[in-house]
Formats: C-alpha cells, sequence, structure tokens
C-alpha cells in the first residue's frame, strides 16, 4: 500500500509546485495592478481576486476541467488540457486569488512615510518596490503566505474528482480493490503523509521568517539615505 502511494507522490507534488511558482507570479501581477489602481485593469484584477477567494476550490477545479478545452476549441487548438493541467490550471488561479489578498495589505501595512521618502528621493516604483517595501512587506506577508501553502497543499487532495492520479486518487483505488477493508490504515498513512508535506512548508516559511525579522523600518530609512537614486 505505502509503495503505491508514494508512487504517485511525484505528481502531487509536481501540481503543488507549479501552482505554487504560478500563483506566486499571478499573485504579484494582481497586487502591482491593484496597489497602483490602474484604470480597467485594476477592476480586472479585483475581480480575479473576488472568483479565486469566493467560488469553492473543488468548483474552480471544475471550471478548469470542462471550460479549458471550450477555450482551446474556440481557438480551433487541439485539445490538450489533461485532468493533471487542469488541475495545476484551477489550483494556480486559486492561490494567486488567495495569495494576492496577503501581499495588498502586507504592501499597504508598510508606514506611508517609507513610501514618501522614496518617493522624495526620485525612486521609480520599481526601485521604492526592491529596495524598500518589498523587503518589510515581505516580513509581514510570510505567515499569511505561510498559511496558503498549507491551505494549497490541503486542496491539492481534491484534484482526484476532476480524474488526476494523485495520492489521494491512488488510496481510493487501493481500497476498492481491497473492497474498503482498509480504509482506517489508509487513510492515516494520507494524514500523516499530508502532515508531512505541512510541517516542511510551514518549517521552510518560519526560515525566512526569522531572515527578514532583522529587516525593520530603520533600517529601510538607512538604505533611503545610503542608496543612490539612480
Amino acid at each position: 500500500m505505502i509503495p503505491e502511494l508514494l508512487s504517485a507522490l511525484p505528481l502531487t507534488l509536481a501540481i503543488m509546485f507549479v501552482a505554487l511558482i504560478a500563483g506566486f507570479c499571478l499573485a504579484l501581477v494582481a497586487t502591482t495592478f491593484r496597489v497602483r489602481r490602474v484604470p480597467v485593469i485594476s477592476q480586472l484584477a479585483d475581480l480575479y481576486v473576488s472568483y479565486a477567494r469566493s467560488v469553492p476550490v473543488v468548483l474552480q477545479l471544475f471550471v478548469a476541467f470542462y471550460g479549458l478545452p471550450m477555450l482551446a476549441g474556440l481557438f480551433h487548438i487541439e485539445d490538450i488540457f489533461t485532468a493533471t493541467i487542469a488541475s495545476m490550471v484551477g489550483l494556480s488561479l486559486y492561490h494567486g486569488g488567495y495569495l494576492s489578498e496577503v501581499m495588498r495589505p502586507a504592501y499597504l501595512a508598510v508606514e506611508r512615510g517609507q513610501h514618501d521618502a522614496a518617493d522624495s528621493m526620485g525612486y521609480s516604483f520599481r526601485q521604492k518596490l526592491t529596495r524598500i517595501v518589498a523587503p518589510q512587506a515581505l516580513h509581514i506577508a510570510l505567515p499569511g503566505y505561510g498559511n496558503s501553502v498549507i491551505y494549497l497543499i490541503h486542496n491539492v487532495a481534491l484534484v482526484m474528482y476532476i480524474g488526476a492520479a494523485d495520492v489521494m486518487a491512488t488510496a481510493h483505488l487501493i481500497m476498492e480493490r481491497a473492497y474498503n477493508q482498509y480504509q482506517f490504515g489508509t487513510y492515516l498513512v494520507l494524514a500523516v503523509l499530508y502532515s508531512l508535506l505541512c510541517l516542511i512548508a510551514w518549517l521552510i516559511v518560519r526560515v525566512f521568517e526569522r531572515r527578514s525579522a532583522k529587516y525593520t523600518s530603520k533600517t529601510a530609512q538607512a538604505n533611503i539615505k545610503l542608496t543612490p537614486s539612480v
């Protein structure tokens, strides 16, 4: 049983890592537009975040699974969207929208004086973000980011409903072959497996939290004074 479950683990991890990376990129883009209030685009970003946060994750997976082939058909593209790809797309959209609501408050939580000081020094938005705001916002956002990663790990288990052969789907196949004789043992192994994944994610986030704790508003002010604006 355990070897068969572990054989499905790479697919589960692949879905999770793709959703983590793609979701982070989506959240970064959406948050940038939302904090800068770009006309029309900001409203579209708000709509995307509202969709990702309001619609149940399993329903988002179904929308991706059935919607992507229809979208491909409109452009006369051969249907290449398997359950695995649909899982990656659906979870990436969910994670990006959820994470944007972690990034945006963290950005806004940085003291207004930090923004004004960087603006007075002639910093561009990119310079202000990378040199002054982002390091402080990162420390603020990390606890929420850690929670979002754990929620994502939990929600990967839902991809079985659209046919992706992850560890949860494999566990159900194992139990069906055994005529449902080993439910407790199988679910207990899954619980341990998901607990270990969440523990690893939590430990990694904690390392980044400790490293980012040294970056305070005082060090940011020092950077403003010492770093040229060109």
